[in-house]
């Protein structure tokens, strides 16, 4: 058993804070937030040092040979946008895929994976200043300009710059559960992004503090409560506004609906039940506020595209996996 391998592919001119989300996530030991403790690689189309366009350099002490055996390969950035990357890189992508590597595009890396053909006739993600760039040059993709990320199951790519760090958190909350991804999300002090299944919507953090208005007040108090009713005109009441000035601020602020919004929020604590207990299906659908199972088990399906059985029978063999992982690495 071996620790899961986390490939980041650098380039000359790389921007250091691109370089950085992959490594915030994946490069730095969280087991005790019960994440495994990742094979993490900076690896290059040759090994060696790599000047950033900040001035840094940064070692990358693996060549595409790196590439091999990884579970996830990431691309967080991408040069020359209307060149195809290298031969060789395009090779090394397409076998890490073949192989079942979760191929990932932060930003502008969304280009090169385009450019190896792993993207013809899917939805993907970019920086939406270069949304249209990208759906110039590869008309078989479907650009969504509009969104944080797209997941296609064995690829994933983001929008620009701080959305790549939402992308990444969904991946551990994919593969590793929604309460590892919270104890992540709060150790670096990220929001923590809700998914909506395949297809996401932005989501903007909602400030807190001492001195919280009414508004994230009222927002508050409907997370600490998800199992009661929440209409949509008793919040506003909360917060001291009109239906329409709290519908019209709360799109502002969190870019998306009050209704689609609190079904996210207890969709996630849903999940955090099913990982942390063993409660009842009714119990969590009691809990979560869906009022029944049957309710539970179609949000689920429409959100998730699984049922909460089976969202906790795949969490359950995630941590005994991880667990047969830890105890072979320590004997």
């Amino acid at each position: 058993m071996t620790n899961p391998i986390v490939a980041v592919l650098a380039f000359e001119g790389i921007s250091p804070f691109h370089l950085s989300v992959p490594c915030l996530v994946f490069g730095e030991d969280r087991s005790a937030l019960g994440l495994p403790r990742f094979d993490f690689r900076i690896c290059a189309v040759k090994a060696g040092p790599i000047h950033t366009e900040a001035g840094l350099t940064v070692a990358a002490p693996h060549g595409l040979d790196g590439l091999e055996g990884a579970d996830i390969v990431i691309v967080p950035s991408w040069h020359h946008l209307d060149e195809p990357p290298s031969p060789p890189l395009v090779e090394a992508l397409r076998q890490a895929h073949r192989q079942g590597a979760l191929i990932v595009g932060l930003c502008l890396g969304t280009f090169a994976i385009a450019a190896a053909g792993l993207l013809s006739g899917r939805r993907a993600a970019t920086h939406w200043a270069y949304s249209e760039q990208l759906q110039r040059l590869h008309p078989d993709i479907a650009v969504d300009a509009a969104v944080l990320y797209v997941d296609n199951g064995d690829v994933v790519t983001s929008a620009g710059v701080a959305a790549g760090l939402d992308c990444c958190l969904h991946i551990v909350r994919a593969r590793y559960g929604a309460e590892a991804a919270l104890r992540l999300a709060r150790q670096i002090v990220l929001s923590p992004h809700r998914q909506g299944g395949q297809a996401q919507f932005i989501e903007h953090p909602v400030a807190k503090g001492a001195h919280a208005d009414r508004f994230t007040q009222a927002l508050d108090a409907v997370r600490a409560t998800l199992g009661e009713t929440h209409s949509l005109d008793n919040v506003a009441e909360a917060a001291g506004l009109t239906r329409r000035t709290f519908t019209r601020r709360f799109q502002k602020s969190i870019g998306t609906s009050f209704g689609e919004w609190l079904t996210s929020q207890r969709i996630e604590l849903a999940q955090r039940l099913l990982e942390a207990t063993e409660k009842s299906m009714d119990m969590v659908a009691f809990e979560a506020g869906f009022g029944s199972a049957t309710s539970l088990r179609q949000h689920f399906a429409a959100r998730l595209r699984t049922s909460p059985a089976q969202y906790r029978r795949e969490f359950s063999r995630r941590v005994d996996r991880d667990e047969r992982m830890a105890h072979a690495l320590s004997s």
